[in-house]
């Protein structure tokens, strides 16, 4: 005799029309799925570099008081945070990852009967988010693989509680500039919050590129501005993301986070990590060199990039209407990429800028899928 079930209006109207947000495959998954020795993940979007040396002492040192909860406040490295971006302890939220900072917004400031706007294909977790409370996605189509913000604020209706502007824009990996985010805040009505996802704010190397914190939250614009630990800091296994807004937007947040939802580890890392400016400047070269490799790479082989890219994965074309096959030809040959459909993209993909070592895996394996295909 099985367990007992619940029936199916038992679950919420808005969670049981919820398609989930889809993880990339784990390596190990695929090498025991294929029996492949040598895997390369390019899926998800990681940084090819481990934390910084300080962040790995600091989790070693972590480790011995591991039976203790963490600090449910994240006072540490609220405090850190604060003081390196010149803001107000209060302004600083955290959450684990970017995507729980998004989620914090959701829970805090949606219910049944209101909208957020954002670019389409984006981020699914704006989308997703806001259908577990019962809100309506307004999605903005892009316009040239890029956030069209006249677009966005002409989706703007009295229901409107959030616009996520996300900037560089995933999967996409372009950019709004200065002038545009300008304008942007000038236009757009008081009763909306902005939330600028900024999650790959470091790798980003152009000046009409603008800083969230500085030329809008500083203003005295309504904005949360979000960055994360996950990418250029090599703390993704550890999910911490944080952000700055007002007071009130901070508190609201916190209010809906679970309690210890940064672990001792994750929050010791964090902190450590901020010291190291020259090694997230080398980063940052390195992968600007690479991506420029990414997308030779793809466009040799009849890929159709979008861009200028400007963080660390490249969006490229598939030139079908369903890119799954390109993906799982890719699997084969032991290169993980990320599928786009979840994103609203069925026929592209994005691929994360990697080393040279698993670049050029992905040249070699790209060239036998091709030539697979081509018969």
């Amino acid at each position: 005799m099985g367990p007992a079930e619940v029936p199916d209006e038992f679950v919420t109207p808005a969670v049981a029309g919820l398609t989930p947000y889809e993880p990339g495959k784990p390596v190990e998954e695929v090498q025991r799925e294929l029996g492949l020795e040598r895997v390369v993940k390019l899926a998800s979007n990681e940084g090819p570099f481990p934390p910084f040396p300080a962040a790995l002492a600091a989790i070693e040192r972590a480790t011995h008081e591991l039976n203790r909860y963490p600090d449910g406040g994240a006072y540490r490295l609220r405090a850190a945070l604060a003081e390196r971006f010149d803001v107000a302890f209060e302004e600083v939220a955290v959450g684990a990852g970017a995507d729980g900072i998004v989620d914090g917004v959701s829970q805090a400031f949606l219910d049944a009967g209101d909208e957020i706007v954002c670019g389409w294909p984006s981020f699914p977790s704006y989308v997703i988010d806001a259908a577990k409370l019962g809100a309506t996605a307004v999605r903005v189509p892009l316009t040239d693989g890029r956030y069209d913000l006249d677009a966005i604020l002409g989706a703007v209706t009295p229901r409107t509680k959030v616009v996520y502007v996300c900037n560089p824009n995933n999967p996409t990996g372009t950019m709004n500039t200065r002038a545009e985010l300008d304008a942007y805040f000038e236009r757009v009505p008081e009763h909306v919050l902005t939330v600028l996802d900024q999650a790959y704010f470091e790798y980003v190397d152009d000046a009409d590129y603008p800083d969230g914190i500085e030329e809008y939250h500083r203003r005295g614009h309504r904005v949360l501005v979000v960055r994360t630990f996950s990418k250029i800091y090599g703390l993704a296994g550890l999910r911490v993301g944080w952000g700055v807004g007002s007071p009130g937007v901070v508190t609201a947040i916190g209010k809906v986070r679970r309690a210890f939802d940064l672990n001792a580890a994750a929050q010791a890392a964090a902190v450590a990590s901020l010291d190291d400016r020259d090694e997230v400047a080398r980063r940052a070269r390195v992968n600007a060199e690479q991506r420029g490799r990414v997308v030779e790479i793809l466009e040799r082989h009849g890929l159709a990039c979008v861009g200028p890219a400007v963080a660390n994965f490249v969006y490229a074309e598939s030139g079908d209407d369903d890119a799954r096959p390109l993906f799982e030809a890719l699997l084969r040959e032991g290169v993980i990429v990320r599928p786009l459909a979840g994103f609203g993209a069925p026929g592209a993909i994005r691929v994360t800028v990697g080393s040279p070592e698993d670049n050029a895996f992905l040249d070699e394996a790209l060239g036998r899928v091709r030539a697979a295909a081509r018969g």
